[in-house]
């Protein structure tokens, strides 16, 4: 995909405020400020403007931030892993509901804690002044001046994203793999294709490339480079080649290299199988309900 100067402009900003913030981290020497979804919010509002995600700004603010204080405080519950993913998941899709928004990396942001165990305010805060700052970006750039309002979710939506989450969640509980119950970029993009009307194969096995990918490249890079400033400025315009070569844009995948900045050892360096095998079956659920539907619509239309 050919890239003109504006779009140049806007990776160049969009790259450096990921970067201030794990500078920020680094100076702090807290991991807990790194927030792997700001670089899928940052590609897909400034970046790409994507329509559905820039079209209530104030929104930007009140649905990741509203969601991230949720996995925080479900963190602190003395249950298990998988049991706080599943409480999690019901509970973002409550409050977005109420928020009328569909805002997918939201999940993101919610579980988040949940998978670093964050525990400090610092937490907190960081998603405050980041979301608040693409709040203020989005506000600035003004596309979305003329896009149509929000609309609630559609319950059977809901429930189909809640089913295709317990199987998962359920299914790497028993395998013994817990730590694989929420992989947050995959889930964002599950939501997103699970509420279009078409979905096709060759769109789906890239997306699962883009996304496996991704997060290959950000345990490799993070494997020779321990320092997170240095490994996020090389693995951002990696994953960047990456989407152009694959031709989609594809925001959710620039969180994974600041994923595995911040994942704990025992999910570390199982990422890029957990990342593929979750996007083959998130994906994989979409693409088949879909073409099912499509030959029940052809059957119903010959009878």
């Amino acid at each position: 995909m050919s890239l003109t100067k504006r779009d140049i402009r806007d990776y160049l900003i969009g790259f450096t405020l990921v970067l201030v913030m794990v500078g920020i981290a680094t100076w702090l020497h807290d991991y807990e400020i790194i927030l792997p979804e700001i670089g899928a919010l940052t590609a897909g509002m400034w970046i790409y403007h994507n329509p559905t995600w820039v079209s209530q700004p104030f929104k930007i603010f009140l649905a990741p931030s509203g969601t991230a204080v949720i996995g925080f405080i479900v963190n602190q519950f003395p249950i298990s892993y998988p049991e706080k993913v599943g409480i999690t998941l019901l509970l973002i899709l409550l409050l977005l509901n109420v928020l009328r928004s569909t805002l997918a990396p939201s999940f993101a942001t919610g579980l988040l804690p949940i998978i670093i165990n964050a525990t400090h305010w610092s937490f907190i805060l960081a998603i405050f002044a980041f979301t608040l700052t693409l709040m203020i970006g989005v506000l600035l750039q003004g596309h979305y001046k003329g896009l149509p309002a929000g609309k609630p979710l559609r319950y059977q939506h809901m429930l189909g994203f809640v089913l295709a989450a317990a199987v998962w969640v359920g299914a790497v509980w028993i395998a013994g793999y817990p730590q694989m119950a929420g992989i947050p970029p995959v889930l964002v993009v599950f939501f997103e294709v699970s509420q279009v009307p078409s979905y096709s194969g060759r769109l789906a096995l890239q997306q699962i490339i883009a996304l496996s990918g991704a997060a290959t490249i950000g345990v490799l890079v993070h494997l020779v480079i321990a320092s997170w400033l240095l490994s996020a400025l090389i693995t951002l315009p990696l994953v960047f080649i990456l989407l152009q070569l694959l031709r989609i844009k594809l925001p959710a995948a620039y969180a994974f290299p600041l994923l595995a900045l911040v994942l704990p050892a025992n999910m570390f360096h199982t990422l890029p199988i957990a990342a593929t095998l979750a996007a083959c079956y998130f994906l994989g659920t979409v693409f088949v309900y879909r073409k099912l539907a499509t030959l029940r619509g052809l059957a119903s239309e010959n009878n």
